[in-house]
């Protein structure tokens, strides 16, 4: 697991990924991706992502998801990791290696098109490093991740069944 000075983490907050089981994950705050850190924390208290699904799931290397596309009386399969949010973030490339656990936002082709898609990463995955921002990781909870990597996919890499992949709700506890 990486292991940086202390100052990265902080400040040490926390959010829940509730489905059916909790998973916790903690920020990459300060230097690592201050911006990505606090744009994800105010889409969650604001209940953004409450109901959307892991729309991919990469066996063997992501699950993603934060696409409000997927909410429940949403868009159809097709739609589904399409969204944009209607604005974008500055990169914030760090030295952060995305190792099992690791959470970080999605994009498209342009390194500066993140907005509120995510992913948490299931193998290491070096390739990715430097080339997508990440500002977290799981620290509890990486088997609510295994289960859900475990699903049933179908086109596309999404979910057979839907309401196994969807995500109740994200909360933010301040440590």
């Amino acid at each position: 697991m990486y292991r940086k000075k202390r100052n990265i983490f902080q400040p040490l907050e926390r959010f829940q990924m509730i489905y059916g089981m909790r998973s916790k994950m903690e920020f990459f705050h300060n230097a690592a991706a201050p911006k990505h850190v606090e744009n994800f924390k105010r889409l969650s208290q604001g209940g953004f992502y409450n109901g959307t699904l892991f729309h991919r799931i990469d066996k063997n290397f992501v699950i993603q998801g934060g696409d409000p596309n997927t909410r429940q009386n949403g868009t159809g399969r097709e739609q589904r990791g399409t969204g944009y949010p209607g604005f974008s973030l500055v990169e914030e490339f760090n030295t952060i290696p995305h190792e099992r656990g690791i959470v970080s936002m999605a994009r498209s082709s342009d390194p500066n098109s993140a907005g509120y898609q995510f992913f948490i990463v299931i193998n290491e995955t070096p390739f990715l490093d430097n080339q997508y921002t990440v500002f977290g990781r799981v620290i509890e909870g990486m088997d609510v991740v295994d289960k859900i990597e475990a699903l049933p996919a179908v086109q596309n890499n999404q979910p057979a069944d839907l309401e196994a992949a969807r995500i109740q709700s994200i909360s933010i506890n301040e440590r």
